[in-house]
């Protein structure tokens, strides 16, 4: 219980405790989200977009860090089912697809131009999720930010 005290008090330090203003702070926080969910991004892509953004660079990071791996799995099944009603096509078909390519995975198949039938959904579907959560976070930690400062 007291780990997650500290991970709590450690928190609050690095995110509300930012002498910046309240948007700088959530718009670094969401874009650290969105880059944290996307596959193949991570803590360099949220610190590019904070400084191409012009926001804070220390809530980008911290949120990239929270949702780089431990969300990877959720945000995988997630992907495939709004990649897949995006494009109009089974979700599970390509479910099964992408199961059947990481398990007979060959570095000549990001080659083949019929992969992108099934990379294309899941992308989509990717950045779809990461831009909602992007989006939720930085209302809330806006939210937040705002009635702790008042109090």
């Amino acid at each position: 219980m007291s780990k997650l005290i500290r991970l709590k008090n450690f928190l609050y330090e690095k995110l509300f405790k930012i002498n910046d203003t309240p948007q700088r702070i959530a718009l670094g926080f969401g874009l650290g989200i969105f880059a944290g969910i996307l596959p193949g991004t991570g803590p360099l892509a949220a610190l590019f977009l904070a400084l191409v953004f012009r926001v804070n660079r220390a809530a980008a990071l911290l949120a990239s860090l929270l949702t780089n791996t431990w969300m990877s799995f959720a945000t995988f099944l997630l992907a495939i089912k709004a990649g897949s009603a995006i494009f109009t096509i089974s979700w599970q078909d390509l479910q099964l697809e992408w199961f059947i390519l990481i398990k007979h995975w060959h570095w000549q198949n990001l080659f083949n131009v019929s992969i992108l039938r099934i990379i294309l959904p899941v992308a989509a579907g990717y950045f779809l999720i990461s831009f909602c959560l992007g989006l939720i976070a930085y209302l809330a930690v806006l939210i937040i930010i705002k009635k702790i400062r008042r109090a």
